[in-house]
């Protein structure tokens, strides 16, 4: 019972509704406290759930009969068809504009639901007792481990005279693609890395600097054919330095 004070807490945390420091208190207690880390990956896989779940409603035959009925029992006035050509035309653009902006908007979940997926990951990766498939501080260690395991390469950053610490690194999937994930130690916090390949993606959007999801920090970026996710809760300052040492490095 002594973590139910923090439990109760798990769902406002997850929807980003928790105040900042009332959620860094808490995603410091996950770190050190398995039990609620894997209460808070259950919830997680939870949502995820019910968000697969959710169904659109679509009209039925019978519908569209009765408005092609309604149509064909109308009999063309010389209004009508005089100003028909220009209806049409009008309706067109309404429909194409329309169609750019489902679509525009459909990119939007999409990404939104691909940085979901990665939170999860890396909420996972915090609640596993054997976060990492390969243990070393050495980037001469790790990378070679993932030769013949993803279909590209990557470089990893020179971390000496910086904060950061390498913890070691295991596949990652996401729509069905292998990537890498990195794990990065910076003082308490835990910041994922995670790489895949561009094409296998597909858009994401042309924002770039994508701030923050389910109460993390997130810096994404394309480079040479892949995509990087940085993830963690770590501050501003911590996930920007990470990122432009993984940046040199590529």
């Amino acid at each position: 019972m002594a973590c139910e004070s923090w439990t109760e807490k798990l769902d406002a945390y997850l929807d980003g509704e928790l105040p900042a420091e009332e959620a860094r208190a808490l995603n410091e207690h996950l770190n050190q406290c398995a039990s609620c880390a894997a209460e808070g990956l259950r919830k997680v896989q939870q949502k995820r759930a019910v968000q697969a779940v959710a169904q659109k409603f679509t009209p039925d035959a019978a519908f569209r009969a009765r408005v092609q009925k309604q149509i064909g029992s109308r009999k063309p006035t010389l209004w009508s068809r005089r100003w028909l050509p220009v209806f049409i035309t009008a309706v067109a653009m309404v429909l194409v504009a329309g169609a750019f902006l489902l679509n525009l908007q459909h990119n939007r979940r999409s990404a939104r639901q691909l940085l979901s997926e990665l939170v999860d990951q890396h909420v996972a990766t915090l609640a596993s007792a054997n976060p990492v498939d390969v243990i070393s501080t050495d980037r001469h260690t790790v990378k070679p481990w993932f030769e013949g395991k993803i279909p590209f390469t990557f470089n990893l950053p020179e971390l000496q005279n910086s904060p950061f610490v390498l913890v070691g690194g295991r596949v990652a999937y996401l729509r069905q693609s292998s990537g890498a994930e990195l794990i990065f130690r910076v003082r308490q916090h835990q910041i994922s890395v995670f790489i895949f390949q561009e094409q296998e993606l597909g858009e994401i959007g042309e924002n770039e600097n994508v701030r923050s999801a389910l109460s993390f920090e997130i810096r994404t970026w394309r480079y040479n054919g892949l995509r990087y996710f940085v993830i963690g809760d770590a501050g501003d300052h911590d996930l920007d330095q990470l990122s432009e040492l993984i940046k040199a490095a590529s």
